[in-house]
Order: structure tokens, then C-alpha cells, then sequence
């Protein structure tokens, strides 16, 4: 990764080969993005790092918000299309809805990239942090402070192939010592759209159904964390009850560093938004699947088809190595370490 100092390795394999794409006018290459929505703080960056190396390339950016709403995002590709988009970036909303629209891209000749979720379409290149590590990481650092007792995981959204790759990584690491009976699930439940709110809702549930009998919490992003966290802290087990994430969302990182949210999951947006363009300029420009470098072949998705993948390394951040973010200049030091003495945290001396 350029900006963390080239801490991001990405995974190489084989390739998928597929048939050559036309060749558009390298000089007025159109690349459509149709993004889920904009909820969590991460969009606005991988946008702005995607448009910006699109922009750099001489091509244009075109895009559409599809408001959470899988029949407005089938809507919006095609709107794309006929916008002339030259290739497509999708980051689905329901990764099974989008199927179509893939397909009406690829009849039509025009590559697609499924962005950070899962589209399992073996024409599409999918591209994004390695998930099942990134649940490997969620488990480990939440073992190493509770090793023992009653777990809660709150999931993402069902309709994201993410949330089980993710859980399956979680299961990794924790599998035997749930068959074991060393740690007890009292509590799972999927995440409808990724939302904090049903993340609280569903966590206050779970608290109540056990007597807040809850030693820990494996909370899938930092939305999901952030929710979990207000449940916990009003039974005022904020910060007793260590609770994992991912994304490195400003409000996560300053949960970590007042000692309420034990890990985020640094996937750094901006790398992913540029990569993720250049790969659509590539297939735009007629580069085969099989021709993309630094992919490998990928089978890992809940129906397990085979597709070309990029992946990317994602990186544990915890108390002990906050500097990470301020010195990748992902997040200023005042909001950072707001609310922390400053003899607390490291980071924040």
C-alpha cells in the first residue's frame, strides 16, 4: 500500500480466462460505478479515491446511488449503460438481486467489477480485502481478551456474501473451542442492511434473553460494533465486554483508543477505490481476466463459483498500534484520541 508504507501484499494465482472484451477509445473510456448506498463513512472515500484515478487515467466518471434498494440499483446499471459506460464497478446491494444487470452488461460486451462484496458471476472480477482473514482477525484479537465464556455474533446483512465469509474466518479461529464448550454462542444474528440501529436493536434482545450474561461480542463491522456498543453501554458493560469490527471508521478508531471497541480491521478504502479503477480501465480497454495482474482464481463464495479475484491484505488495529492510521494520514490525531488522556493510549502522547 502506497500510503501505509506498502503494508498491503496482494494474494497471486491463477486466472479465469475469459474471451477478449471490445476495444473502446482509450481517449473517452466512460467507467459507471453504481454504488449501494452511502451509509457507511467508507463510500465517500473509496468514491473519492476511485474518481480520482479514473479522472487521472483521462477517462470520466459516471455513477449512481442505489439508496439501498436492490430494484433501483438493477435500474441504475442499466442507466449506466446507457449513459455509455465502457465498464462497470459495481458494489452490490444484494449480491443474488444484481445477477441480472451483470449478465445485461456482459451480453452487451461490457466488463463488470464487483467492488469489496461478493457478485458470484463468473464474468465478473471481484476485487476486495481478503474477508475471511479479516474474521480471522476479529476472532483472534477478541480471544486474546476473552478466551472464555458466552459470545454473541452479530453478523452483517444476509444479503451480502460477505457476512458469512467473514463468519466463516470467525469460525476459524473460534470452531473448537465452540465444540469444545469452552466458549458458549448465546447469541447470532444477521444484520439487515448493515445497519447500526438493527445491530443495537438485536443486541438489546440479546442482552435481555441472557440477563446480560455476555462476555463478548464479534461484531462484523464497525456499524455493527457501534450498535452492539450502545447496547452494552446502556447496561454500563461498555468497555467490560470487548467487541471486534472492521473498516477503521473515525468513531471506531476513537472507541478503540477510549477502550470500548477492542479491534477495527484497517482496510484502507483509498487503495481499494484505486485499484478497482484501474482494473476497470484495464477491461475497458479490452485487457482479457486473464491478462489482469497481481489475481489469482477464487472459488470461495457461498455457491462456489469460480471467478478472477484481487485481494488485498487487511491489517488488525487495536490500542496497541493506533499509529498505524495517523501515520497512513487516515485519521487526524484531535479526532483520533478525543475524550483519551493522553498517557492512556500511545498514539495519543
Amino acid at each position: 500500500m502506497a500510503v501505509a508504507g506498502g503494508l498491503l501484499a496482494l494474494f497471486v494465482g491463477a486466472l479465469t480466462v475469459l474471451a477478449p472484451q471490445p476495444v473502446a477509445a482509450q481517449d473517452d473510456l466512460t467507467i459507471g460505478v453504481s454504488w449501494s448506498n452511502f451509509q457507511e463513512e467508507r463510500w465517500k472515500r473509496d468514491e473519492n479515491a476511485m474518481k480520482q484515478a479514473i479522472e487521472a487515467a483521462g477517462a470520466t466518471y459516471i455513477s449512481t446511488d442505489a439508496q439501498s434498494q436492490s430494484s433501483k440499483q438493477l435500474t441504475d446499471v442499466e442507466n449506466l449503460i446507457a449513459r455509455g459506460a465502457d465498464a462497470l464497478i459495481i458494489l452490490a446491494w444484494d449480491s443474488d438481486a444484481i445477477i441480472p444487470a451483470v449478465q445485461s452488461a456482459r451480453n452487451q460486451g461490457i466488463p463488470v467489477v464487483g467492488y469489496d462484496r461478493l457478485i458470484e458471476h463468473p464474468e465478473a472480477f471481484y476485487i476486495s480485502y481478503d474477508n475471511r482473514e479479516v474474521g480471522r482477525q476479529q476472532a483472534l484479537a477478541v480471544l486474546n481478551v476473552q478466551p472464555t465464556g458466552n459470545y454473541v455474533f452479530i453478523k452483517g446483512a444476509q444479503t451480502d456474501p460477505n457476512a458469512d465469509i467473514l463468519h466463516k474466518g470467525q469460525m476459524d479461529v473460534m470452531g473448537e473451542l465452540i465444540e469444545t464448550g469452552k466458549i458458549k454462542v448465546v447469541g447470532e444474528q444477521y444484520t439487515d442492511g448493515w445497519a447500526p440501529s438493527v445491530a443495537q436493536e438485536n443486541m438489546e434482545q440479546i442482552l435481555t434473553r441472557t440477563n446480560n450474561e455476555v462476555d463478548a461480542v464479534v461484531a462484523s463491522n464497525d456499524g455493527t460494533a457501534g450498535g452492539a456498543i450502545s447496547a452494552l453501554a446502556s447496561q454500563g458493560m461498555a468497555g467490560s465486554v470487548p467487541v471486534s469490527g472492521q473498516d477503521a471508521d473515525h468513531a471506531a478508531l476513537n472507541r478503540i483508543a477510549r477502550g470500548t471497541q477492542t479491534i477495527s480491521v484497517f482496510k484502507d478504502a483509498r487503495e481499494l477505490g484505486r485499484q478497482a479503477a484501474e482494473v476497470a480501465i484495464k477491461l475497458a480497454k479490452g485487457t482479457a481476466l486473464s491478462e489482469i495482474p497481481d489475481t489469482r482464481q477464487w472459488s470461495n463464495g457461498p455457491r462456489e463459483v469460480e471467478m478472477t479475484a484481487r485481494l488485498l491484505k487487511p491489517i488488525p488495529v487495536t490500542r496497541a498500534n493506533l499509529d498505524i492510521v495517523l501515520h497512513a494520514d487516515w485519521i487526524d490525531k484531535e479526532t483520533l484520541c478525543r475524550g483519551v488522556e493522553s498517557d492512556e493510549v500511545a498514539a495519543c502522547n
